[in-house]
């Protein structure tokens, strides 16, 4: 199951990150609930539920199913799938990757992808965030300053590429 963090910011998806939310909206809900929802129910058949540990971990689980249940459906209600690359391919947009690199020439490669899941893969970063947001609209060889927690970071956009069409997705 994915960390239980509640996200929350803008409602846009990667076709592979709005299936990851289905896939475990359907694991929690289909599979792993309905065992916890048995185990508890046996360790409720066995009396004095104030001191029976199986029945309040059961419990505590089953609450933190049913939060994160509620949260990937008010998530997914709603959800901007965006399955297509932009026409005009030279600017940064949603789901882009983008490469750039500081004064010192260390080059790093991004994904601008929606707040659910900017930590699923490396390279992926939220659009939400300050580096997202200020490449959002750049074109290669714009250079731009970012005022990061750990200072300003310097960057020049040398490359932008957009994934293939998704299929199953218009």
């Amino acid at each position: 199951m994915a960390s239980p963090r509640s996200t929350t910011g803008s409602k846009y998806a990667t076709p592979e990150g709005a299936r990851r939310l289905r896939a475990e909206l359907q694991q929690l809900w289909s599979v792993e609930r309905p065992v916890v929802t048995q185990a508890v129910a046996e360790a409720a058949a066995m009396g004095d539920r104030s001191e029976n540990a199986e029945y309040i971990y059961g419990k505590r689980r089953l609450r933190e199913i049913d939060r994160r249940v509620r949260f990937l459906r008010g998530r997914l209600d709603g959800m901007i799938v965006v399955a297509q690359p932009p026409t005009d391919r030279s600017r940064v947009f949603f789901g882009a990757w983008v490469t750039v690199a500081d004064d010192e020439g260390t080059r790093r490669r991004h994904r601008i992808v929606g707040p659910d899941e900017f930590d699923q893969d490396e390279g992926y970063i939220s659009m939400d965030s300050p580096l997202g947001r200020a490449l959002l609209g750049k074109r290669i060889g714009d250079e731009l300053e970012i005022e990061l927690p750990g200072g300003a970071l310097k960057v020049r956009v040398e490359a932008i590429e957009y994934p293939p069409l998704t299929p199953g997705y218009s």
